[in-house]
């Protein structure tokens, strides 16, 4: 072998693992199985790659970055629709797993994402209970909704799916906090998140469990990792509207609702909303902007091991 950099891609479905190795070219399949895995693996390792990327695909690709990850691989998962831009950059329209196996390792050499620390095993089951609980909260909504125009014959049958869903979304809730309070790190971060005013049970077990790079970055960096950072549209002389994009959507749509109840209760976030409105901001812009404050001070709570009550004196 020679004495370049290898990269390699990972196209992830629910059968099959697509491997590609840059620059080489060099291609496999491997079963989406135990002994799969274990075989991707040792492919793997005799490359000593600088990096390996996969998509993320919802939870398919799970097994295969744990085991990387166990191996100590430099292994980074990342969002799919930044390789489906850079394969259309690139003038690749085809899809197939082959192709998209050297496109992620394209992707990988090009671009070089970031390695952030992966996800434990109790993370990783704590994101799952999440993740259930927000179905189950889905699936409530929209069976509530049904039962205003469902005919009187299905009426009963509603209700009661809507009380066994019930039943499982407090089950879930439990479960959640027993896992929370059985962790000495997770209780004291979660301890310190509560402890600020519209930060409740759901936003800080999202945090824990969708943004465990909570206090170690720095403000900039966890605000865009989010989603929650304006970038610029400029073009020449045009001078386009701030917005925000991309990041993760599920913890976004979560610290929007605590921030909303924030804005209500707690003191530091509702004056700097207020100040942004008589200065003229957009209701919209100036939410956004008390969401970046927010997420930004729980950041620093949890980086510094301070509660809210303490933090709150640095930002008055």
């Amino acid at each position: 072998m020679d004495s370049k950099e290898k990269f390699i891609g990972i196209d992830v479905s629910k059968d099959t693992l697509e491997i590609a190795v840059t620059p080489t070219g060099e291609r496999m399949t491997f079963a989406q199985t135990e002994d799969g895995l274990a075989l991707m693996v040792d492919f793997i390792q005799s490359f000593a790659p600088r990096l390996v990327v996969l998509e993320a695909t919802g939870g398919l690709e799970r097994a295969a970055i744990g085991i990387l990850g166990a191996k100590g691989l430099p292994a980074v998962v990342v969002n799919p629709r930044q390789v489906r831009d850079f394969a259309k950059a690139k003038g690749i329209l085809a899809k197939t797993d082959k192709i998209d196996a050297g496109v992620i390792a394209a992707f990988a050499d090009a671009i070089r994402p970031e390695i952030r620390p992966l996800k434990t095993e109790e993370t990783q089951e704590l994101e799952a209970l999440l993740t259930r609980r927000r179905q189950i909260v889905e699936m409530l909504t929209a069976e509530k909704e049904r039962l205003y125009t469902a005919p009187q014959c299905t009426k009963k049958a509603i209700r009661a799916h809507i009380q066994w869903l019930q039943k499982c979304r407090d089950k879930l809730a439990k479960d959640l906090d027993g896992r929370i309070q059985k962790s000495p790190l997770w209780r004291a971060k979660d301890e310190i998140l509560q402890s600020a005013k519209g930060a409740g049970p759901v936003l800080s077990q999202t945090l824990l469990a969708k943004v465990p790079e909570l206090g170690s970055l720095n403000r900039k960096k966890i605000a865009k990792l989010v989603g929650v950072a304006p970038l610029n549209r400029d073009s020449g002389k045009f001078r386009g509207r701030r917005s925000v994009w991309g990041g993760r959507a599920e913890v976004r749509s979560v610290l929007y609702m605590a921030t909303v109840s924030a804005i209500r209760s707690n003191p530091v976030i509702r004056a700097f909303h207020d100040r942004l409105i008589k200065a003229g901001k957009l209701p919209k812009v100036a939410i956004t902007a008390c969401m970046r404050k927010l997420l930004t001070i729980l950041n620093a709570m949890v980086k510094n091991q301070t509660p809210w009550h303490l933090a709150e004196l640095k930002n008055t």
